[in-house]
């Protein structure tokens, strides 16, 4: 949450001369309502779900960057179809978490004591953010323009 994924997919998508497509943009188009009131809503699972088929979609009819949700991994079909893409892990610890969100904006799951909770949450999805990554890439105190270039030079991509 915060770490950059719509910012830094959408300029790698610039610099390699393809499509970006967010699945989180997906879902609120599709709902039309965002996702933190689909949480309210319906809660969770409900969402988890339409994640799940979200995903799935973008993978099969996208052809460019795709970011995904912080929580899409936690679906082990989602996890198995990422299998064999370039995935990329920006990972970031609380202290930029807070410094570029505040922790206070509409994060669903981040209602009550959200520094406690990000770090539990980071501690329940971190293995599994390095299990389906191929490169890993750190973005505490660094401009987007700088992780997408660490991002191509770990990709070994070319630009556009």
């Amino acid at each position: 949450m915060g770490v950059g994924k719509s910012t830094v997919g959408a300029q790698l998508a610039e610099r390699l001369g393809c499509a970006f497509r967010d699945t989180d943009e997906d879902i609120v188009a599709a709902q039309g309502r965002a996702i933190a009131d689909i949480f309210v809503d319906e809660g969770e699972t409900h969402f988890r779900a339409l994640e799940k088929a979200a995903v799935a979609a973008a993978l099969a009819e996208h052809d460019g960057v795709l970011s995904l949700g912080g929580g899409a991994i936690l679906d082990a079909d989602t996890r198995a179809l990422l299998a064999g893409h370039a995935v990329v892990y920006l990972s970031m610890d609380v202290e930029e978490a807070v410094r570029r969100t505040g922790l206070n904006v509409a994060r669903p799951l981040l209602a009550v004591n959200p520094r406690k909770q990000w770090r539990e949450l980071m501690e329940a999805r971190r293995h599994l953010y390095t299990e389906v990554a191929r490169v890993v890439v750190a973005t505490d105190g660094r401009t987007p323009d700088e992780v997408t270039e660490e991002v191509l030079d770990a990709l070994e991509l070319k630009q556009a």
